[in-house]
């Protein structure tokens, strides 16, 4: 076809402007039209080469694939018999060894084994395999760690190398190493110091944590475990206190149960308790408290009782007045000593020890009078007060005294001392008073009493002694006690007895002196 016959085909896609237009016109020749600038010998050349390149490189890949392969799992059979790369049993370097290999250096490794013990002040000791007949024998331990590598995750072991601890086939006489256990340096050392728990220990001002202490005192027992499974191993070194064969502290500063023990004994010093004893007061703060409280080896906070109660029995000592000895001036002026009798203050120690403890437990901050199984009126000077009954047993009179006043005052006759019926001196209280009471001696055989005494007014302070009228009295005072004197009580003219009676109630103090 001629140049001049060749037919030219314009085709365009829609317009938007007149560059784009001239970018997108596309020229088509029929199919025995030629591009001008087209080589085709060219194009198939390349095409060629194109091929080629793509060939050679699926090629390369293929085979760098089955050679990775290949290793991989040559490296994967290997490893069905051989330990990983980089592997250590008992300590000792097995990378890519078979289980035969191991057991060659095992074996090896009994004559002349020494097994060195370092203690935590670095001294050394050895246990000789021959000191204790030490045989190497096959087991299965090894077998068993080799099952368990997984030899297609050989790979691994270039990321996480392995340490095993495997039980290794060994014999030796166990009552030798008994024996030699007992007779270490480390086990005998008379020299040593006992591990402690951490525990709480009071600062001054709160309860704090005292840091456990590592002693050095041999924990036999777990010493032997060591040394066998340093044995067992082919392990030629033991450090005594890495593997803790030392006795340990039970418990250490991070422990919880130290810690609660802590708050425990802080909540406790939190309470404040001021007894009052008018106007003196004595005071139980966290200083004194903390004195009290102790923590068992279980951590266990409790309260050491004894000085609780020593302190209880102190503040007894201090304020008890009840059965003292009391220097009295009587209503004549003249000073006395007073003996026995009930009277006066007398802490009730188990109730207050019960209370106290309470208030501590609790926290509390309180002011209060302690327990009393008997009271009296002061703490100040004489603890009966100004207001008493005063019975002088010598002169046989008594008095009736008021805010240093004496309000009343009578001849009695008091008890016969010449029959063992002699009026008991100290210091009492009114018991109660009642009127036209009968008083009664002794009940006799027949069910009657050896005597019977009607009284119009009775006022007792010492069991069955009291003051009373006893109209059957023809006299009162001087001597007439020693010959008509009464059963103890103390006898009164019966008007007398009745002005008294208006005066006193139950727990006015009743002083009976010579």
């Amino acid at each position: 076809m001629s140049d001049s016959n060749k037919k030219r085909k314009r085709v365009s896609k829609p317009k938007n402007t007149i560059a784009e237009e001239e970018k997108e016109l596309v020229f088509l020749y029929d199919d025995d039209d030629v591009n001008p600038n087209y080589d085709k010998k060219a194009d198939e050349e390349r095409k060629t080469k194109k091929g080629k390149a793509k060939k050679t490189a699926a090629i390369v890949f293929a085979a760098v694939v089955g050679v990775i392969l290949v290793v991989y799992l040559g490296f994967s059979l290997f490893f069905h018999s051989h330990f990983y790369f980089y592997t250590k049993i008992n300590g000792n370097n097995f990378s890519a060894k078979s289980i035969e290999d191991v057991e060659k250096y095992m074996s090896s490794q009994v004559e002349g084994y020494k097994l060195t013990l370092i203690g935590n002040d670095n001294t050394t000791e050895t246990i000789a395999g021959s000191e204790i007949s030490l045989k190497y024998k096959k087991s299965n331990g090894l077998s068993k760690a080799l099952k368990a590598q997984n030899p297609f995750l050989w790979p691994k072991a270039f990321f996480e190398k392995e340490n095993l601890q495997v039980e290794v086939g060994v014999e030796y006489d166990k009552e030798a190493l008994t024996t030699k256990i007992a007779s270490l340096k480390s086990v005998t050392n008379e020299n040593t110091t006992e591990s402690a728990s951490a525990t709480p220990v009071f600062d001054g001002n709160e309860f704090v944590i005292q840091k456990e202490v590592y002693g050095n005192k041999v924990d036999v027992e777990a010493l032997t475990k060591a040394i066998e499974e340093h044995l067992n191993g082919f392990v030629d070194t033991l450090n005594l206190e890495e593997e803790k064969c030392y006795i340990q502290p039970k418990y250490v500063s991070d422990s919880q149960e130290v810690a609660d023990a802590r708050d425990k004994m802080n909540q406790y010093i939190k309470a404040s308790i001021t007894y009052d004893f008018s106007p003196y007061t004595e005071v139980v703060d966290k200083a004194m408290i903390s004195g009290w409280l102790t923590v068992d080896e279980n951590m266990q906070v409790t309260f050491q009782k004894e000085k609780v109660k020593e302190y209880i029995k102190e503040l007894a000592n201090k304020y008890d007045t009840s059965g003292k000895p009391r220097s009295f001036v009587t209503a004549n002026g003249n000073t006395v000593e007073v003996r026995n009798g009930v009277y006066g203050w007398k802490i009730n120690q188990d109730k207050e020890y019960e209370k106290l403890v309470a208030n501590i437990e609790a926290g509390e901050t309180v002011t209060r009078e302690p327990e009393y199984s008997r009271r009296a009126v002061s703490h100040e000077g004489n603890d009966f007060g100004n207001a008493y009954v005063e019975i002088d047993l010598t002169n046989q009179h008594l008095w009736f005294i008021k805010d240093g006043q004496k309000i009343m005052e009578s001849d009695i006759v008091t008890g016969n001392p010449n029959k063992g019926n002699a009026t008991p001196q100290g210091v009492y209280t009114l018991t109660y008073k009642t009127k036209n009471a009968v008083l009664r001696g002794p009940k006799q055989a027949d069910g009657s009493y050896e005597w019977e005494s009607p009284v119009s007014y009775w006022m007792p302070f010492n069991g069955g002694i009291g003051m009373h009228d006893a109209t059957w009295q023809s006299a009162f005072g001087g001597s007439r006690y020693q010959t008509h004197g009464s059963h103890g009580c103390v006898n009164m003219p019966l008007e007398k007895a009745k002005e008294i009676y208006g005066y006193i109630d139950a727990g006015t103090p009743v002083i009976c002196h010579y």
